[in-house]
């Protein structure tokens, strides 16, 4: 489960001025939702994943999270670059308390990184990176994933490969996922938040939230 409690957040811009992400949400986000995360490029929907995962912090306000949160599928960024893939994996197990041989055995067969899973993680490609970003995540069991288009990752083998790994966790895992494709969003989201110049709105239905986005779209 996600609580917000009058989060803030928003951007200096280099000309003046600010761009606003969030004007004081309030909101919460029981784990029965699975939330696609909508609005217009630019509206924020990137920050908002990286806030409830602790990598931004808002400028007032407070995200309280119940329950282990992913970091954003496909987000590279806390895996150490000398690191081989299969050490940053046993590294992450470390953290979060998991069994490192299991873990590290799952990732390897999940990822398909063959001999590269044992090379540094500054030689990987950034396809590669996102491929061990999304199986770590995977393995490592949470109960809230955020996705940022992770799904999008490798050719069509893989790719299916991924969606077969979020579909078997729908029914006990909460989803925060942001996409441009709206058969994504529906194939894994039952409600949706749109945002748009700093503002929320919660849809408890997903196709509620897509007409409501569809018509600021037209206007």
């Amino acid at each position: 489960m996600l609580e917000f409690r009058g989060v803030e957040k928003s951007f200096r811009l280099p000309g003046g001025g600010r761009r606003h992400i969030l004007r004081g949400l309030t909101l919460d986000l029981p784990r029965q939702y699975r939330v696609a995360i909508i609005g217009r490029n630019g509206a924020g929907k990137s920050t908002f994943l990286r806030m409830i995962a602790g990598t931004h912090r808002p400028d007032r306000g407070e995200i309280r999270r119940i329950g282990r949160v992913s970091w954003p599928m496909g987000f590279s960024g806390g895996f150490h670059s000398a690191l081989t893939g299969r050490q940053n994996a046993r590294f992450v197990a470390r953290i979060y308390g998991a069994d490192s041989d299991a873990l590290v055995e799952e990732v390897s067969e999940f990822c398909e990184l063959g001999p590269y899973f044992d090379a540094p993680f500054e030689t990987y490609s950034s396809g590669m990176k996102a491929r061990l970003a999304l199986g770590v995540s995977l393995a490592t069991n949470f109960d809230c994933y955020l996705v940022d288009e992770i799904t999008a990752v490798g050719d069509v083998a893989f790719r299916r490969k991924a969606e077969a790994a979020f579909a078997a966790r729908l029914d006990r895992v909460q989803i925060i996922m942001v996409s441009h494709s709206d058969d994504t969003l529906r194939k894994y989201c039952n409600a949706a938040l749109f945002l748009q110049d700093g503002h929320a709105w919660f849809f408890d239905d997903l196709e509620d939230g897509l007409a409501a986005y569809r018509e600021t779209l037209r206007a």
